[in-house]
C-alpha cells in the first residue's frame, strides 16, 4: 500500500529566520527559539499634561496672619446651589476655619452667596459645610490641630480637572507681631525688585 504525503510551504518571516528547525525520526517538527522583541522605550517620555486648576476663592490673609505647616486636599459636600454660586465666584473664605467635631472636619465661616435660579430651595449661606479626608491624613491634621498654637484654617476653594469642589485645608501657625512685621518688609523688598527688572 503506498502512503502519499502533502507537504505545505508557507514563506518564513521575520521570527522563523530568528528560530531553528529541528528534524527528528517521527517527522518534522519546527520550534520557533528566537528572542522576543523588546520594546523599546522613547528616551523622551511624554509628559503629562499639567493639571488645570480653577481658582473659586483663596484665603489672601493667611500668609500674612500664619505660618503654613502643611497642607492636604480636602472633598466637600455641597448642595447644588451652592456649587452654581461658587462656580458664579459667590464664595468668601478670609474669616473661615476649621473645626473637628465627632471625628468629623467642618468648615465654619464661609460665606457662599444665594443662587439667583434656585427659588425656594435656596442654601443657607453660612451654614457649616462637612470636608472629607482620608483616615490617615485625618489622624495626622487632626492630632497637630490639638497642639497649643496650631490651628485648621481653609486656604483655597477651586475646582479641579474633573470639575469638582476642593478646599486646600492648612495646618498654620499664628505669627508674631515681629514676624508680620518681616513678613510685610519682605514684601516691600520683593515688589522693589520686580519694578527694578521692568525698567530693564
Amino acid at each position: 500500500m503506498r502512503t502519499t504525503f502533502l507537504l505545505l510551504v508557507r514563506p518564513l518571516n521575520q521570527r522563523d529566520l530568528a528560530g531553528r528547525v529541528e528534524i527528528d525520526g517521527s517527522g518534522l517538527q519546527s520550534r520557533v527559539m528566537g528572542k522576543k522583541k523588546k520594546q523599546s522605550k522613547s528616551k523622551t517620555a511624554a509628559k503629562k499634561p499639567a493639571v488645570r486648576l480653577t481658582i473659586a476663592s483663596e484665603n489672601r490673609k493667611a500668609k500674612f496672619k500664619y505660618e503654613i505647616l502643611d497642607s492636604v486636599e480636602c472633598g466637600m459636600m455641597l448642595m447644588g446651589s451652592e456649587v452654581k454660586s461658587i462656580r458664579d465666584g459667590k464664595l468668601s473664605i478670609d474669616e473661615a476655619y476649621i473645626r473637628i467635631k465627632d471625628h468629623e472636619l467642618w468648615l465654619i465661616g464661609s460665606d457662599i452667596g444665594h443662587y439667583a435660579n434656585a427659588g425656594m430651595w435656596n442654601h443657607d449661606p453660612r451654614r457649616p459645610r462637612k470636608l472629607l479626608v482620608h483616615g490617615r491624613e485625618f489622624e495626622k491634621f487632626a492630632g497637630k490641630a490639638q497642639e497649643r498654637g496650631l490651628t485648621l484654617i481653609p486656604l483655597r476653594v477651586y475646582f479641579n480637572d474633573r470639575g469638582i469642589a476642593k478646599c486646600m485645608m492648612g495646618l498654620v501657625q499664628g505669627k508674631k507681631l515681629h514676624d508680620k512685621r518681616e513678613t510685610l518688609k519682605k514684601r516691600d523688598v520683593d515688589r522693589g525688585l520686580q519694578r527694578a527688572m521692568r525698567r530693564r
